[in-house]
């Protein structure tokens, strides 16, 4: 018997997080942490050597029903994570 592969949801929003582009087309991954009041971490997907930046933001938020452009506006206003020294 053979077993498909397993389908990957439709929606934009899985597990806690959301891809979308920044204002150049790279595509950058909107994950939020609740941990600590609550903040969106982003990674570039595009890019990898990019930093990853982060925001505070209120932990009962919901990134469905967040706008790609309120995405990127943070995203710029994001301050970069670097090493801890």
């Amino acid at each position: 018997m053979q077993r498909s592969a397993p389908q990957r949801p439709s929606s934009p929003v899985t597990e806690g997080h959301r891809d979308f582009a920044d204002d150049g087309g790279v595509r950058w991954r909107a994950t939020v942490t609740r941990s600590g009041g609550g903040a969106v971490e982003f990674l570039c997907v595009g890019d990898a050597r990019r930093p990853v930046r982060a925001l505070a933001v209120d932990a009962a938020l919901r990134l469905s029903e967040i706008s790609d452009e309120t995405l990127r506006a943070w995203l710029r206003d994001a301050p970069r994570i670097g090493r801890l020294t």
